[in-house]
């Protein structure tokens, strides 16, 4: 029985997110330098889309700041909490 596949499908109804997007992100983030603004920023925009949250011009400039200056640990719950905050 595998139980992560409960949670996972609980988390798409909740969020009508695809997790197969998800672990595409995850799988890109491992790889992904948090240093370069492009990059970053690629992510944020991605994150965006999956989570059908658009992010204002202003904000991506914000988390972008915080990640790179701050060395923010850049993780789908920090993007994702960054996106939610209004």
């Amino acid at each position: 029985m595998n139980m992560d596949n409960g949670f996972f499908k609980n988390i798409e109804k909740k969020t009508g997110v695809n997790m197969k997007d998800i672990f595409e992100l995850a799988n890109s983030l491992q790889s992904a330098n948090f240093q370069d603004e492009k990059t970053v920023r690629n992510v944020i925009r991605r994150v965006s889309q999956i989570a059908n949250k658009p992010v204002s011009q202003e904000m991506e400039d914000q988390i972008v700041k915080s990640i790179i200056n701050d060395g923010k640990q850049l993780d789908l719950n920090t993007i994702s909490n960054m996106i939610n905050k209004k």
